[in-house]
């Protein structure tokens, strides 16, 4: 007896059917996303992509505009709009391309996104500067006006933005801290008390000048970071115990000068709280540099943790958190927005776990 035969559909041709569906639940209006984003969504290769867009375009459902996009010109047949209209969508904006995200957050997204299918709910990523600008307005009227989603997740969001959809009344959930004045459902680590911490930890080890790197980034939760490292210093009364607070561009070269002019001052920090694991590379790269042991010359702890820090020696003083803990809490308000719910409550903070590495010394 012959085997039974198994009908293969391609992957273009998946994806040709997954767009299909999302023209016919109207996911976006007039004009597709573009290819860097549907690449993303999908985590195809442009090649895959252009051959999908190339069938619903001899469909008839999109036409190829020079510079501009594809137009949705022709909804999906009345099949495909009912078994689309089953599942809901929701959409992530970021500054910049996932691919370019800490590890940290690519677990969280990913595991996010495991949990929406498994509630029939498609995630769309966008990306842009433009979108987190110090007026965003113009672009995120265009964006939101194209896409039929039920609900925003920001990323590393700005003030203005997050005013703006707070402002229009546009469903989101922020990734992140939100920033004093605006209220809208955020999840995000307990970035205050961390900082508290790790000033209490730095100055019960010995050390009196401390020192936060904090990057000049706009974010709420490097805000609160600031205030909350100060707090922890001055609330442990101790008379010659110093907080210093330098800002950076988030970039090795503007790392390397600001830490540099810490290192050349007369009576130098003696411990510094990085405040994410990239710059946490940085810092001991530069020290390295100047023939610094970390931690006998210097300690070092990073504020955030990241996968690859377990492969340093010595093994980073660092917070820990869960992406899938993180996920977890972003899909409870995304899923009472889209159920007609009253988000409640309104802001949710973890608080991460302090693990004691070997970059802290006790001070003599």
């Amino acid at each position: 007896m012959p085997p039974t035969s198994r009908r293969f559909t391609s992957l273009p041709a998946q994806v040709a059917d997954a767009l299909r569906q999302g023209i016919g639940q109207h996911a976006w209006k007039e004009w597709l996303p573009g290819e860097r984003a549907l690449t993303e969504t999908f985590q195809i290769s442009r090649k895959t992509l252009r051959k999908a867009l190339a069938q619903l375009q001899a469909e008839g459902l999109v036409k190829a505009e020079h510079g501009l996009g594809n137009r949705i010109i022709a909804p999906a047949s009345d099949t495909e709009t009912v078994r689309a209209s089953e599942e809901s969508a929701v959409a992530l904006l970021t500054p910049d391309p996932i691919e370019q995200m800490r590890l940290h957050t690519l677990l969280w997204i990913n595991r996010l996104k495991s949990m929406l299918i498994e509630n029939r709910v498609r995630l769309y990523a966008f990306d842009g500067h433009k979108f987190f600008s110090r007026q965003p307005a113009n672009a995120l009227e265009k964006l939101v006006a194209q896409q039929s989603v039920s609900c925003w997740i920001l990323a590393n969001s700005t003030k203005a933005t997050q005013r703006w959809f707070c402002e229009n009344k546009v469903p989101c959930v922020i990734a992140g801290s939100c920033h004093p004045g605006i209220d809208l459902p955020f999840v995000d680590l307990d970035h205050y008390a961390l900082c508290r911490h790790a000033a209490g930890v730095l100055l019960a080890a010995g050390h009196r000048r401390v020192a936060l790197l904090n990057e000049r980034s706009g974010r709420a939760g490097d805000m609160e970071s600031e205030a909350g490292f100060v707090a922890g210093v001055r609330e442990s009364r101790r008379a010659s115990a110093v907080p210093l607070v330098m800002y950076h561009d988030h970039s090795a070269a503007s790392l390397s000068r600001v830490l540099n002019s810490l290192l050349n001052m007369s009576n130098p920090p003696t411990a510094l709280l990085a405040s994410n694991s990239a710059s946490y590379l940085t810092v001991i790269s530069v020290l390295a540099q100047r023939g610094l042991r970390v931690p006998g010359d210097i300690s070092v702890v990073s504020r955030d943790d990241e996968p690859f820090l377990s492969f340093l020696l010595p093994a980073p003083s660092r917070y820990t958190s869960s992406p899938n803990a993180y996920a977890k809490k972003i899909l409870k308000p995304l899923m009472q927005v889209l159920q007609g719910e009253a988000v409640s409550p309104r802001g949710t903070r973890i608080i991460p776990t302090y693990t004691k590495g070997a970059s802290l010394a006790v001070m003599p």
